[in-house]
């Protein structure tokens, strides 16, 4: 165990303690993308129907982004170092449960208890990178590093998902986080030292269920939409109890004497901007990768590992606008003169994949719509990051970074939930109007891709809603330095 450290005093274990706290965040991060490539082929082993394929990503960001709120609570309750070394052992162990899968039902399971333990591990981390970096110079660096973490992840989870399903299986997907967060266990207990004592709190218990209970009513409702259809009894239950639960969120949050989301976060209109816009923009990106991930595999017939590469540009492309062009010009310009165009450019990459066709060309139908996406993002994520973490008061930083986090995972969620259910609604009306047998929704490629194309139309028109609330709630002027720094961490 490592010795007790002097509050005033440097960490002399600081840097190995950010590896180890980077560590956490690449496992939580990974976890959202490495399944994507993975998924064609868990859905053909464990048989998971077309309209329930969506859970195996939605279970784990809707646990996660749902429980966000309440995990930084947890973290303060049970203590940094100690939160962070509990969520490391339930994410491993309902890894293992996840890779040992024997149906769809236990593997969506398993992630969803993967985003609970996610849900508590992301704040802890963030929170320890916070109090064991004190000088203002080394937190910057800390905070730049756990943001390229951040931004990196994804990129590195789709090709490790594509090395990993190509070469070994897809149950690896899950069972080499069991390898990362033994490193990461062993090493936080000898070298992590948590320097900042608990504190008493208080959990809203009510607006935990409440809201959580609403979200999942509201993505079961759509999943059950496109097996049962709209008009279907279940369907509409569903969506009843997810509008009384939401709006008794509302009712409670403004009641409660330590809300999970105090009301001041969300009525500052450039935060509440930010939290709809990132909440638009990842319903959008969600759940398009999720189609031309089937698209690739199930029609082009690439390998997993090619389609992991082919998703690098948009990647790449992503981090280099976000770091390099976004960050600079932040400190000149008005962040709605970055995020507006950018989500219009984004808007502008979904309309191009709509031509995506059987017979098509990654070169000529994939590839630039990538490269928009990602300059649309770039130009997109650091602003809003920025934005909605600019000017909060000490004592609610956690909870505006939790909730901008939230608000993606969430809106991720809804998202794949929703843009499945068009997908499968289009498919299953392409066959019917062409006169083809039910059956052939699941083979005929020409009707699979038009489901996608129709999904993508609907991702471009939420991309172009999200670029007019950020243009007409976003006033704020150009950021600071500092405050594009903290924005890295804060966002990660």
């Amino acid at each position: 165990m490592p010795a007790p450290v002097d509050a005033q005093e440097p960490d002399p274990r600081r840097w190995w303690s950010l590896v180890l706290i980077g560590l956490s965040q690449l496992m939580i991060v990974l976890d959202i993308t490495v399944v994507t490539i993975a998924l064609p082929s868990a859905q053909r082993d464990l048989h998971i129907a077309p309209a329930d394929k969506q859970w195996v990503m939605t279970a784990y960001t809707l646990a996660f982004g749902g429980l966000l709120l309440l995990g930084g609570k947890i973290v303060d309750f049970v203590g940094r170092k100690n939160t962070l070394v509990i969520g490391l052992i339930g994410f491993a162990a309902a890894s293992a449960l996840g890779g040992a899968a024997v149906s769809g039902g236990m593997l969506f399971g398993a992630r969803a208890v993967q985003g609970v333990f996610g849900a508590i591990l992301a704040p802890a981390a963030l929170s320890l990178l916070t109090t064991t970096f004190t000088d203002p110079d080394e937190r910057a660096k800390a905070f730049g590093v756990f943001g390229a973490i951040a931004g990196a992840g994804s990129a590195i989870g789709l090709i490790l998902g594509g090395v990993i399903t190509n070469y070994l299986t897809w149950r690896w997907t899950m069972y080499v986080n069991v390898i990362i967060a033994v490193v990461a266990v062993v090493g936080s207990i000898l070298l992590v030292v948590d320097r900042a004592p608990r504190r008493r709190v208080e959990i809203d218990y009510a607006g935990t269920v409440l809201g959580c209970g609403g979200l999942l009513a509201l993505v079961y409702g759509f999943t059950k939409a496109a097996s049962d259809g709209w008009s279907d009894s279940t369907t509409l239950i569903l969506f009843a109890i997810a509008v009384v639960a939401l709006v008794g969120f509302g009712i409670v949050r403004g009641r409660a004497r330590t809300p999970l989301l105090p009301p001041r976060i969300v009525v500052e209109r450039n935060r509440g901007g930010s939290f709809a816009l990132m909440a638009l923009a990842a319903l959008s990106m969600f759940g398009v990768f999720l189609f031309l991930t089937y698209y690739l595999q199930g029609v082009k017939g690439y390998s997993a590992l090619r389609t992991g590469f082919a998703f690098l540009p948009m990647s790449v492309t992503l981090i280099f606008t976000s770091v390099g062009i976004a960050a600079r010009l932040l400190t000149r310009l008005a962040p709605r003169l970055l995020l507006v165009p950018g989500m219009l450019l984004a808007a502008g990459g979904m309309v191009w994949m709509t031509q995506i066709s059987v017979g098509g060309s990654y070169a000529t139908e994939v590839l630039p719509a990538e490269i928009l996406l990602g300059l649309g993002f770039g130009l997109t994520f650091m602003p809003v990051f920025a934005v909605a973490t600019s000017g909060v008061a000490p004592q609610d930083a956690g909870v505006t970074s939790a909730t901008l986090n939230t608000a993606q995972q969430v809106g991720g969620s809804i998202g794949t939930a929703l843009l499945n259910t068009i997908a499968v609604s289009a498919t299953t009306t392409y066959v019917a109007s062409h006169h083809l047998p039910p059956a052939a929704a699941a083979v005929n490629l020409t009707a699979q891709v038009h489901g996608y194309t129709m999904a993508t139309w609907a991702a471009a028109g939420f991309l172009v809603l999200a670029g007019i609330v950020g243009g007409l709630l976003i006033n704020a002027g150009p950021m600071s330095q500092e405050t594009i720094q903290a924005s890295m961490g804060g966002g990660a």
